[in-house]
């Protein structure tokens, strides 16, 4: 039957965009009934949520790749360890002014960072920001992060999908 070489690729991304929607729907819907609300008002919110699951589309095709390179689910499993960091050393829990100079310079540029600081905004909740550019422009690095991350790893998944036939 004759498709698309990325079909298998793509179907897998968007399945598990949808899954995620439905996972961030399910938590906003918690939230809200526990008494959250977000003052940035309904528009901003929705776009908040538009953000983190565009992010989420973005990584879904680094996570794609990497699962198509590694040799076994053994490999597959200890990935978590890459994984980890790229959570935790970003703004979202800690500023990037309060870590070394360094780590900090790591935090800022951190496609997560631009994500969690957007939505921070969005929801009316911004938290003070250092003076670099990356900083002060979340919104705009929030969109363009997940592009470029898309337009790097989207066509290595699909490659690296069409190879494994051959």
């Amino acid at each position: 039957m004759p498709m698309s070489p990325s079909a298998v690729v793509t179907g897998r991304g968007i399945s598990d965009i949808l899954h995620a929607g439905l996972d961030l729907l399910v938590l906003a819907l918690i939230a809200l009934v526990i008494g959250w609300r977000a003052s940035g008002g309904l528009s901003g919110a929705l776009l908040a949520f538009g953000l983190l699951l565009w992010l989420r589309f973005a990584l879904i095709w680094v996570g794609v790749w990497i699962g198509l390179t590694v040799k076994n689910q053994e490999s597959a499993g200890n990935l978590f360890a890459i994984a980890f960091p790229f959570g935790m050393v970003s703004s979202v829990f800690t500023p990037p002014s309060l870590m070394p100079d360094w780590l900090g310079a790591i935090a800022m540029w951190n496609p997560v960072s631009s994500t969690a600081n957007a939505v921070r905004e969005l929801f009316g909740n911004p938290v003070p920001l250092g003076g670099s550019w990356v900083e002060q422009s979340p919104l705009l690095m929030a969109y363009v992060w997940p592009v470029v991350i898309t337009l790097v790893f989207l066509p290595l998944a699909v490659r690296r999908y069409q190879s494994l036939g051959r």
